[in-house]
């Protein structure tokens, strides 16, 4: 059998885009469903084509995937094929029947949002009152039930002051963190972005919080917007940053049947729909994901242009570099960039 090169390791699926919140910072822009989204079958028979490929994770979201009635038919699936399941939820309707179906499941995890340390913080990012009680609720009824759950924050001007108090709310109860940024996409707003500056202390804090605690009292992690190459930081990604992984081991597949290389990406990343084509068609495509597969050197832009880890880094995350510079491969969120031009000063 010969070995494919590239290799859908990671599929996300963004089961509905419908929403009963309104996030500040959504990316998707969601709420309503969208027109002709998925049915159960067409989403079984993606969960299927990806088990043949060899597919390891899959990561439920949306829109609220919750929101589907099918949802526990569909991660069934995902589980009785081999692959280990991750649901991402704003927790708005998880009840004790919830809970009783997800225990039947056993998931890789179920990651709740939590934007905020206070109720004035989590409820106007959500825009939905009470939600932040009912996120603290969710968290302790899952970590009751001994369901594996992590919690996951958006940062962006508007809660990047309350990262101590939820960091006082989440530790010593064996939930994991993970801290990534908002970027320009969807319904988020340019002028709530972060600075440059408070995206390293972003990372400052990740790094300080785990020399404070260990990583059975707080287990916290940047995303894949947090990094690259730094000098003075540790590495605070779950992993050592090898540039974009979208379209190499990653898929995200919209809830229209839209194929892209990661979820996080515009739709100008389309690159096919499973209702026209099979995914493994799709994914062999010689032209998919070109940007990751074709890269080299000479495609880096803006301050990534003559970085001696441009190789490999690619330009760091390319959904902030596209948001952010409306161009490939220029991520400035890049701690080494920060901190190249913060000693020319």
């Amino acid at each position: 059998m010969i070995r494919k090169k590239y290799a859908p390791y990671s599929a996300l699926f963004e089961l509905t885009l419908r929403c009963n919140m309104r996030c500040i910072h959504c990316g998707s822009s969601a709420g309503d469903q969208r027109t002709k989204e998925l049915s159960t079958e067409e989403w079984m028979q993606v969960v299927n084509e990806l088990a043949d490929m060899g597919c390891k994770f899959v990561t439920l979201l949306g829109g609220e995937p919750f929101l589907r009635r099918d949802w526990f038919d569909i991660s069934k699936e995902i589980i009785s094929r081999g692959m280990k399941l991750t649901i991402i939820s704003n927790g708005l309707l998880i009840n004790e029947d919830t809970i009783s179906k997800l225990k039947e499941l056993g998931p890789h995890t179920i990651a709740i949002s939590l934007d905020g340390g206070s109720a004035d913080t989590h409820d106007y990012i959500r825009q939905v009152k009470g939600s932040f009680e009912k996120a603290k609720k969710t968290i302790s009824m899952l970590r009751d039930a001994n369901i594996n759950t992590t919690a996951i924050t958006t940062l962006s001007k508007i809660n990047f002051k309350d990262l101590p108090l939820i960091r006082e709310f989440l530790a010593n109860k064996n939930i994991a963190w993970q801290i990534q940024i908002a970027s320009i996409v969807g319904r988020f707003p340019k002028e709530q972005m972060l600075s440059k500056e408070e995206f390293y202390s972003a990372g400052l804090f990740v790094a300080s919080s785990r020399e404070k605690y260990n990583f059975n009292e707080l287990s916290i992690m940047g995303a894949h917007c947090f990094g690259y190459h730094s000098k003075v930081l540790p590495n605070i990604n779950v992993a050592p940053w090898k540039g974009c992984p979208a379209g190499l081991y990653t898929i995200g597949i919209q809830s229209n049947g839209g194929v892209k290389g990661c979820l996080s990406l515009s739709d100008e990343f389309i690159e096919g729909n499973i209702r026209d084509s099979s995914i493994l068609q799709i994914w062999d495509n010689p032209s998919f994901a070109s940007y990751n597969r074709k890269f080299k050197k000479e495609d880096l832009n803006g301050d990534c242009v003559g970085c001696k880890y441009g190789k490999t880094c690619k330009g760091g995350c390319l959904s902030v570099s596209t948001s952010v510079t409306g161009k490939s491969h220029a991520d400035p969120y890049c701690f080494r960039l920060i901190e190249q031009s913060q000693s020319l000063k």
